[in-house]
């Protein structure tokens, strides 16, 4: 209980210390904010909130229906190959678009020189970065919607078609609102990931609080500023939340026999092959096309690129992922193993507040962690200058400290999910006759629970470690001097405009990024099977 306590208090740090910079306001600074900042801030974000909202619906939802419920050729390959963007970070997609159709591209050159095509739409615009991200986010709620759809089976739609609906009013007037609530669920998975994306909106230097947080604090070098701001965004996150809060508790899980669920809609031959067309140029828009062009970028430039600094970043990459996995896992098979101990309404909440930090964005934790740790290392220092002579200028912000701290809050969830869900499948019964037999609690997570875990151990393991090694901000505003990764790397080439010598980090966290997608596929395959 003491640790799950500890847990949700190192969450709250940063929410508390955001919020108590208001109590430190200087005054030109805030008053520059309110009047030039602000106003496009928030605009710029609710914008930014309802295309991609809207994008992520269409898209999730219209391939969930398809594959979950319709026959037509590749569905079997569509079903997991549809997942496929959720190992490219979204400013991974970011450069890739505007390297291939911004004016001077290869797409409007070609245009240009050999059909006389002009005056395409601006990819760094507004619209750009709804679709990049849409194209990006949209596995979320693909992913949530399909479980839904596939739940259902086709007795819902039969059922609707037997009151003389239509195929397609079954859809809307039934199967639809039947699934709302799981679609709800992974359209504010999708909003909190857009409100907490920083290297997709610095590439299309499009401003975000993301982005004038890291402005504030490198450039104005205020961190109450940074801190202020980000106590803002907290406030648009807090409402994502609430929401995915409300429409969780809204789900209710039933079954259906597994003949129901395999009664797929047999398409006409030219709805099979329009179904095809769509599935597939989403997944070469969305992952095919710009795996590719990484690939043809890398060739290019491996030659001259690859060279000692490389293996140093990839070195500092899965270091700090590893260092981070290991924490995640190692406290979350803790939070969940004290739940099971200790069952309760004060335990499940202490769980879901020590895991609330995967929906905050990695620029509010690196501030808000960074300001405490930065007050006691001045203390230290004060301290060790009055009592032993210290001469240092830095004790614990110069070390891996905050970023490690600033990891386990944020990916805590992603190694909790796992970890409780096969704590869960293990029956009471063996606790009880392990206890029977003199067995206790320490010996028993480490004897009987851990081998019976170890599957999904290993799923939390590397889905943390795989979110770390794409995980920007935190590492790009936290690390000590010298520490440059693969995702560092990607952000000082995309700011140069370098998109060609950006891609070879990239390929490699992409490549790293499937192993995730793989573990997803295998537990979906298991589940259906």
């Amino acid at each position: 209980m003491l640790l799950a306590l500890a847990v949700a208090a190192l969450v709250l740090v940063p929410i508390v210390v955001t919020f108590w910079s208001f109590t430190r306001t200087e005054g030109d600074i805030l008053a520059h904010l309110t009047e030039f900042v602000l106003p496009e801030l928030v605009g710029n974000t609710l914008w930014l909130m309802f295309g991609v909202g809207l994008g992520v619906s269409v898209l999730g939802v219209s391939l969930a229906w398809l594959t979950a419920m319709c026959e037509f050729p590749g569905r079997r390959v569509f079903e997991w190959a549809l997942l496929l963007p959720l190992a490219l970070p979204a400013y991974v997609t970011a450069f890739v678009a505007i390297g291939l159709l911004d004016f001077t591209g290869p797409l409007q050159t070609w245009l240009r020189d050999g059909w006389g095509i002009t005056g395409l739409p601006e990819i760094r615009s507004r619209g750009g970065v709804i679709l990049v991200m849409s194209l990006a986010l949209y596995p979320y709620v693909y992913l949530i919607a399909r479980n839904a759809f596939a739940t259902q089976g086709a007795i819902a739609l039969e059922a609707a078609q037997s009151l003389g609906l239509s195929r397609t009013r079954g859809f809307f007037r039934v199967a639809l609102p039947m699934a709302r609530p799981w679609i709800a669920a992974g359209l504010m998975l999708a909003l909190m990931e857009t409100l907490a994306d920083f290297g997709t909106m610095a590439i299309f230097n499009y401003d975000t609080f993301t982005t004038a947080i890291y402005k504030a604090w490198y450039s104005l070098f205020s961190l109450p500023a940074a801190a202020q701001l980000a106590s803002i965004l907290i406030l648009f996150v807090l409402v994502a939340v609430v929401f995915e809060q409300r429409s969780r508790t809204q789900m209710r899980y039933g079954a259906v026999g597994r003949s129901a669920a395999s009664r797929r809609i047999r398409l006409s031959p030219t709805l099979a092959a329009l179904a095809f067309v769509y599935a597939g140029t989403v997944l070469a828009i969305a992952f095919l096309i710009p795996v590719t062009q990484l690939a043809l970028w890398t060739r290019d430039v491996i030659a001259e690129d690859l060279d000692a600094r490389y293996w140093g970043f990839a070195w500092h990459s899965v270091l700090l992922a590893g260092l981070g996995a290991l924490m995640v896992v190692a406290v979350a098979l803790l939070l969940a193993y004290a739940g099971r101990q200790r069952p309760g309404t004060t335990m499940v909440w202490t769980q879901r507040l020590a895991t609330l930090g995967y929906a905050f964005p990695g620029a509010v934790l690196a501030v808000g962690l960074f300001i405490p740790v930065a007050a006691l290392d001045n203390w230290l220092i004060d301290t060790g200058r009055a009592w032993f002579g210290f001469a240092g200028t830095e004790i614990l912000k110069g070390t891996l400290l905050v970023m490690l701290l600033a990891y386990l809050v944020r990916f805590l969830a992603v190694g909790f999910g796992p970890v409780d869900s096969g704590l869960h499948r293990i029956t009471r019964n063996i606790d009880e006759a392990a206890k029977n037999l003199g067995t206790g609690a320490a010996t028993l997570l480490t004897r009987v629970h851990l081998p019976m875990l170890r599957a999904s151990l290993l799923t939390a393991a590397a889905l943390a470690f795989v979110d770390i090694m794409k995980e920007m901000p935190i590492t790009l505003m936290t690390r000590p001097f010298g520490w440059d990764t693969l995702a560092v790397r990607v952000f000082e080439m995309t700011s140069e405009g370098e998109w060609e010598r950006a891609a070879l980090p990239s390929l490699a966290i992409v490549i790293a990024g499937i192993i995730p997608i793989i573990l997803l596929t295998r537990r979906g395959a298991h589940s259906h099977g």
